[in-house]
């Protein structure tokens, strides 16, 4: 159980770097330095934790990966809104 908790948790933070890194692309109004597929991979494998942290039965996992993938979906939608600052 202990090392969902503390999976759980590090997703959970990094979620809400994530959520800083979407709220400053719109603040901008776009974004500059960063390589947009690498986002979109773990995006994508993100959404892979999502069937496969029930499948362990990681429920703290499975929370902090639901706050990271929307976290991530936000951010790359916005990334696509505003597109790359020159």
């Amino acid at each position: 159980m202990t090392p969902d908790l503390i999976n759980g948790l590090l997703e959970f933070v990094g979620s809400l770097f994530t959520w800083a890194n979407a709220v400053r692309v719109r603040r901008d109004r776009g974004y500059a330095g960063l390589y947009a597929p690498a986002i979109v991979f773990f995006t994508t494998w993100g959404l892979w934790n999502l069937f496969y942290y029930p499948s362990l039965q990681q429920w703290a996992s499975f929370a902090g990966g639901v706050s990271l993938v929307c976290a991530n979906i936000v951010w790359v939608l916005m990334m696509m809104i505003y597109g790359r600052k020159p």
